[in-house]
């Protein structure tokens, strides 16, 4: 007799994760994949020392607290130890943001398009998404979202720079949104691309959570600092909200390897600085060269460019996948490409230019 294992009836309304795909390899062409926002540098020699000599303790369970890195950020942002959260990955902080928020019914609110885990991981809660839409800028429409406030919100996520956009918001704009939230719902301030951000009017996090309880940062060492493979990152929140998602931590998840890499990795940051300052760099050339072929681009803050290509999205992705280049299509929407190595910058720039000039005659 065969029976059918009863499931969490909510599993059915999770939307599957598309992680950014490889390009089909081509003869004679490099292919590059700019699909991930990853950063296109190897990791430091310095880091690579670290985690060899991490990797000879594997057989050894990691310290679940995460003590020395836990201190290490908390003297790097000057705040106490006791606020900081680490987890696998910025997306695994979240998870345990949600699991310490939410019951289900609970409503969490959020720009859209933006992050595409927000509604999966929220889905997987029981809880439920309410999507604002982003304004005709792409960027967060922070009045629609507060007037999207009810009894039932738990949580409010800002994504800045967004992505997939990569716009900001500002400060003074925050700063006013804030103001209008209750006092005992989270906002999150995710700013998996701060590194990234040369606006002047960008958000100052740290500051903004250290005068509001009710609002903590998300934070990764995924993508300026190079460890999306090691899968670690960190919130800060003020003393009752850190322990909280201290208790919803997957037990042991951030490895020995991960942790020493991420302290690693802050040490070296003048190095890790200087590839930051060249993608920077390169996303400014590469904005430039598309504007110049008549794109309209939002302003990003990221590293990585969104293309509004609409009803035009697969068709581009599949151009730049014919010149050896995989991107993240968001069909019906646009595309993102992430700022990668130079060749990959200028094929993509020769690809926009064919593309444009295809769809002109």
């Amino acid at each position: 007799m065969s029976h059918t294992v009863r499931l969490r009836e909510t599993l059915a309304a999770v939307p599957a994760y598309k992680p950014g795909v490889p390009t089909v390899a081509r003869e004679g062409v490099t292919a590059y994949k700019i699909s991930s926002n990853e950063n296109p540098y190897p990791p430091l020699p310095s880091v690579l020392s670290v985690v060899h000599d991490a990797a000879l303790q594997m057989n050894r369970y990691p310290d679940m607290a995460v003590t020395e890195l836990t201190q290490k950020i908390a003297q790097r942002l000057d705040v106490p130890a006791e606020h900081i959260s680490t987890g696998t990955g910025s997306v695994g902080v979240l998870g345990q943001i949600i699991a310490a928020t939410c019951d289900p019914g609970d409503e969490v609110i959020y720009a859209w398009r933006s992050f595409e885990a927000y509604p999966i991981v929220v889905a997987i809660a029981g809880a439920v998404s309410v999507q604002v839409p982003l304004d005709p800028s792409s960027r967060h429409d922070l009045p629609a979202m507060a007037a999207a406030i009810t009894p039932r919100t738990r949580l409010i996520l800002i994504c800045t720079p967004n992505n997939p956009t990569g716009t900001v918001v500002h400060q003074d704009e925050l700063e006013a949104f804030l103001d209008a939230v209750p006092a005992d719902v989270l906002v999150v301030i995710d700013e998996a691309y701060l590194e990234f951000v040369t606006d002047a009017r960008a958000p100052n996090g740290l500051m903004t959570y250290a005068a509001r309880p009710n609002v903590a940062l998300l934070r990764t060492f995924s993508k300026a600092y190079g460890l999306a493979g090691l899968r670690v990152g960190y919130g800060v929140a003020h003393g009752p909200v850190a322990e909280a998602l201290r208790k919803t931590a997957v037990p042991f998840g951030v490895s020995t390897i991960a942790q020493q890499a991420a302290i690693a990795s802050l040490d070296a940051f003048d190095e890790l600085q200087h590839r930051v300052d060249a993608l920077v760099a390169e996303r400014l050339r590469v904005v430039a060269g598309l504007r110049h072929q008549g794109w309209h681009l939002p302003d990003t803050q990221a590293n990585f460019v969104w293309l509004p290509v609409g009803a035009d999205t697969v068709a581009f992705a599949a151009a730049a996948d014919k010149a050896g280049l995989a991107v993240r299509p968001f069909p019906g929407e646009g595309v993102r490409c992430t700022i990668a190595e130079t060749e990959a910058n200028d094929r993509l720039i020769h690809v926009a230019r064919n593309f444009v000039v295809a769809r002109t005659f």
